[in-house]
Order: C-alpha cells, then structure tokens, then sequence
C-alpha cells in the first residue's frame, strides 16, 4: 500500500491577482474576473488563521510558506507579523520556511528588518538593468518601475536579508544574457531564477504575445547563460545560483528535481487564494481546476483530492515525438503552462527545441560535473558525511527557524 505524501509547500495570494504595477507580461492581474467581489482583495485575518492552523496540522516535519500575488506586499507588514504570531501559536516544533515574491517597491527598512529577523526569503521581480526592465515592467502610469526596484534591492542586501532575483526572460530581455547575468552579479544578487515568458495575444487569441518568447532565442539565451555559469566555476564550485541549472543537475546525479518544471508529475503543492480557494498551480488559477476551499476543506483532502492527482498526471500525456527523445527524462516536457499558452500550436512543449539545443551544449559538462560530484559523494560518505543534494531537508533547516 502506498503512502500518501505529506503536505509540504503552500503557495498563498494572501491580495490575490491585486497589483499597484500593471506589466504588460502579466498573467494574473486578469485573475480578477474570478472573484464576485471587486478589489481591494485581501485575506481575513479569520483565513489566515484557518490556513495556518491547517497547515501545521497536516503536513510533515518541514512546512513552507510562498507569499505571492499579485503583490503580496499590499498586504502591510502587520498581517506579516501576524502570520508569524500564527504560526509560532500552531507550529507543535515544526521547521517553518517563508518566502515573499515581490516587486518590490513598497517595501522598507522595517520590512527589512522583519524579514531578517524572521529569516525569511525575499524573491525580487528585477528583469535587467533599467533599459530592460522597462521594457515591460511598468506601473499603473506607463512609467517605469525600474529605479525603486533596484533601490530596494540594495537595500535588502545591506541589511542582510536573503534575496533572490526573478527575471522574467521575454522576446527582448532574451537577446541580453551578457548584460543580465553582469548586471545581477555587480549588484550582489547572486541567486537568480529566469521564468521564460508566453502568454496569448490579448488582441489576437489565434497566436501568443509579441512578447513571448521564442523557442530559438531561448536556446540560445539559455546556451549563453550556462556559459556564464560555468565560466564563475572556483575549484569547482559555482560563485553564482542559477535554478534552472541547479535543478537540471539533480536529474544527471540520478535524483528528482526540485523544481516542479522538470519533475514528471505536477501537483507537489497547493496554491491558497486570498478567499481560500484552493489550485493545483498558480498558472492554473482557474475555474475548471478549483480544487475546493478551506472554508469547507481541509487542505490534505484537497492534495489528495482526484482532481489534483489529474493534473499531476496531465504532464506525461507528450506528444509521440517526446517518446522519442534522448532527452525526455532530463525534461519530462517541461512546464505544462508553456505547451497551452500558445494557441496556434498546441499539440507540442513550446521550449522543446530550446531544451534540445541547451543539453546538445551543455551535456558533456553536465556529466562531468556529476562524475565529480560522485566522487566527492564516495570519500564524503566513507567518513560519515552526506553532501547537499542527499540531505536537502538538513539544509532546509539550516536556513528556518523551528515555530
């Protein structure tokens, strides 16, 4: 008999699809329509209790919480510490992580302070230097937002609170990997995360956006960036954090990735609605995958729920051409947002050239580096000791307060 996973990430829009910047690319502001109530959107301090409560009560020993939106810091900072006061009150000794996906430009020197003090992990929507961030990155005006965000990225920075960077990688930014990898390395964020962007032409829902990104600038955005990576090697060791490769790396040391884009299923967590709603996926925030609510739900029941598991398992139905693939196992077809949100071609992965031409390249070094860290792994065990990607849950801890 199997047993059923644990509830281990909860990814929560505490101000749902509400945001004060209004970016061309953005997926979630028309979110909107879902709700019967007009904005503002905000979670009641009875929900979140009710969320937390649940949370602590059906998952594991390690419980992680993704703040994010819309933006999450429309919220202020008082229903921050409350969810601290909530999660201390119902955590039973539980590792506890937090993490805020931002834009950045509302916070401050005490949301730095609470964010350090509590340890919590900041993502930052930086795309670029400020010619590529306001590209598409502007505010309700037209205007770009590009001085504030970097602003308080230097901020964070210097008051140690741990930051990562998100870049979102369009049509235009893609034809910049140099001048983004410098650019985030020179200001401190060392710690990168690039989401490619393709969303449906708003004006044209035969076709995606203009600003979509394309399957050949991909290729070889991703080709570029890797160089750069590897070029930052010191005696073996990256100076710099770049997820997608990072997570690619777990698969050639024969492990399941951490991030859901190349797992083989989906459905490893739960995304938590402003009014408790409940979705297998925040690019799947929608009617026809409303998974329940906590107002009448307990969060385990809908993680466990057949509606979820359908959607987990809708990422292995690939086109015959994947079957075929050397590197199939490496990518499983990656995200399944990125295969739908084309209209004019929605029988294939949209990014499937751009992984081939990126394991064409980096292949060879990949399997090095995992023949390397084989062996350390070998020496390191025949005196007792595990190295990270064997012990993911003791680095987890290292980093989160118990609540």
């Amino acid at each position: 008999m199997s047993v059923k996973p644990l509830l281990h990430t909860l990814l929560v829009k505490p101000a749902g699809p509400d945001c004060n910047l209004g970016c061309t690319y953005c997926y979630y502001l028309d979110k909107q329509k879902l709700f019967s109530q007009a904005a503002p959107h905000r979670m009641s301090d009875e929900m979140l209790e009710n969320l937390i409560r649940q949370a602590m009560q059906q998952s594991g020993d390690v419980i992680f919480f993704a703040w994010q939106g819309g933006e999450p810091s429309l919220m202020g900072l008082p229903f921050y510490e409350r969810v601290i006061e909530f999660q201390k009150r119902y955590g039973q000794g539980k590792v506890v992580g937090n993490a805020l996906q931002t834009n950045g430009t509302l916070l401050d020197v005490s949301w730095a302070l609470f964010l350090k003090k509590h340890s919590w992990l900041v993502g930052l929507s930086l795309d670029g230097p400020e010619p590529i961030h306001n590209r598409y990155r502007l505010n309700r005006n037209g205007e770009g937002s590009h001085q504030r965000v970097e602003e308080t990225a230097r901020m964070l920075l210097g008051e140690g609170v741990a930051t990562n960077v998100l870049c979102c990688v369009t049509d235009y930014s893609s034809q910049f990997p140099d001048e983004l990898y410098d650019y985030y390395k020179d200001l401190g964020l060392i710690w990168m995360q690039f989401i490619p962007v393709v969303e449906p032409d708003p004006r044209d829902g035969s076709k995606a956006a203009p600003y979509s990104l394309e399957a050949d600038a991909y290729g070889h955005f991703l080709i570029r960036l890797f160089d750069l990576w590897i070029a930052d090697f010191r005696s073996g060791q990256p100076i710099t954090s770049i997820r997608f490769f990072e997570s690619l790396f777990y698969r050639y040391v024969g492990m399941d990735s951490p991030e859901c884009t190349f797992q083989k299923t989906c459905g490893s967590y739960l995304v938590v609605e402003h009014n408790g709603d409940c979705f297998p996926c925040d690019f799947f925030v929608e009617p026809r995958w409303k998974l329940g609510s906590i107002r009448e739900q307990n969060l385990i029941d809908m993680f466990h729920s057949s509606k979820q598991k359908a959607f987990g398992q809708s990422k292995v139905l690939l086109p015959p051409k994947c079957s075929r693939c050397a590197w199939r196992k490496k990518c499983y077809g990656a995200c399944i947002k990125d295969r739908i949100k084309d209209p004019s071609d929605l029988l294939h992965p949209r990014f499937c050239r751009s992984y081939q031409m990126l394991f064409t390249h980096a292949d060879p070094t990949f399997r090095y580096l995992a023949e390397e860290w084989s062996q350390q792994q070998k020496i390191l065990q025949k005196y007792g000791h595990s190295g990270k990607l064997y012990d993911a849950t003791k680095d987890f801890r290292s980093r989160f307060p118990d609540a």
